[in-house]
C-alpha cells in the first residue's frame, strides 16, 4: 500500500505539461531572433533557411531584404512583439497557428543613416510551420 500511496502522490505532485501555446510562443520567439540576426546581417541565404523551400512569404522576405541592402541599409534591433498565440492545429511536423503580434522595435542602419523604425499596430495572421531537419520554417502567414 506505501509504494500505491507514493505513486499517487508522485503523480499529483508532477508538473503539468505546459499549454501547447507556451510551446508554440517559444518556437515563435526563437524563430523571430534567427529573422531579426539576417535582417541585422543582411544575409538572404540566412533568410532564407527559416522559411520552407517554395513558400511565398519566404520569397517576399527575401526580396524586401534584397532591397533593403541595394540600397545600403540594415535593420538592427528587430522586434517583434507577440501579444499572443492560438494553436490550430499540431499533428507531427506541422504547427498551425494564429498569431497578434506587432514590430517592436528596429532601427534602419546604414553609411550616414539611423533611424528607428515605426512601431507598427497589431496584426492578427495564420502561419503555418514545418519542421524541416529538425528546425521550425515559416511555411506561410495569411
Amino acid at each position: 500500500m506505501t509504494a500505491w500511496l507514493l505513486s499517487l502522490w508522485l503523480s499529483l505532485c508532477a508538473p503539468a505539461a505546459p499549454p501547447p501555446e507556451v510551446e508554440a510562443a517559444a518556437i515563435l520567439h526563437a524563430w523571430d531572433d534567427r529573422r531579426a540576426q539576417a535582417w541585422a546581417d543582411g544575409d538572404v541565404d540566412a533568410l532564407g533557411d527559416l522559411y520552407t523551400a517554395g513558400s511565398p512569404t519566404g520569397r517576399a522576405d527575401r526580396s524586401m531584404l534584397r532591397s533593403w541592402r541595394d540600397r545600403g541599409l540594415r535593420v538592427e534591433g528587430l522586434e517583434t512583439q507577440l501579444l499572443a498565440v492560438r494553436v490550430r492545429d499540431r499533428s507531427g511536423d506541422r504547427l498551425a497557428l494564429v498569431v497578434t503580434d506587432r514590430l517592436a522595435g528596429g532601427t534602419a542602419v546604414g553609411v550616414g543613416v539611423r533611424v528607428p523604425l515605426p512601431r507598427d499596430e497589431p496584426s492578427t495572421r495564420r502561419v503555418v510551420l514545418r519542421r524541416v531537419a529538425g528546425e521550425w520554417r515559416v511555411r506561410s502567414v495569411v
